[in-house]
């Protein structure tokens, strides 16, 4: 009687690939000192010696959208993906998420209806401060649209707001 054959596989680790992943390490020795999500998500990654290919596969996403994910410049993140990314990373969805996408996370309705308010602005006027329409404040309020980083920054440095 002979035991089956087993092949593992093991992603090859270059050196480059190695030499990178020290340097932002020792570049960034402590993760609160990292702001976008995209650092984050290097770091954990970096941390479990994960390459992006295992992530991408977990996550149910192609190995180029997560490239994309650890682009500084990429600002959204769903929040299915990245609960998937932190599972296999070990660590809280709360751990890896920016200002912006923290504010997602937690409900931008009520906390967009919570400033207006504070402002004693209807939402007609809310959204004409902010150059978008009733419309648009109606429906970032219900969270039928997501508002975008770049009007996100706007809003939150127009009202006079920490973000």
């Amino acid at each position: 009687m002979t035991t089956p054959l087993y092949v593992h596989s093991f992603s090859a680790v270059t050196p480059t690939r190695i030499a990178d992943a020290e340097n932002f390490c020792l570049q960034h020795p402590n993760v609160s000192d990292l702001r976008t999500t995209a650092d984050k998500l290097r770091y954990y990654r970096y941390k479990k010696s994960l390459p992006q290919r295992e992530i991408a596969d977990y996550a149910g996403i192609s190995r180029s959208t997560y490239i994309h994910f650890e682009d500084p410049k990429h600002d959204y993140y769903p929040i299915d993906i990245l609960t998937q990314i932190a599972q296999i990373l070990g660590v809280e969805i709360t751990d890896l998420l920016d200002e912006y996408n923290q504010f997602l996370y937690d409900g931008q309705g009520r906390q967009l209806r919570a400033v207006r308010k504070q402002l004693h602005l209807t939402q007609s006027a809310f959204g004409k401060l902010n150059n978008v329409s009733e419309n648009t404040v109606k429906r970032w309020e219900n969270e039928s649209i997501r508002m975008t980083k770049p009007l996100w920054l706007r809003v939150f440095a127009h009202c006079g707001q920490q973000k």
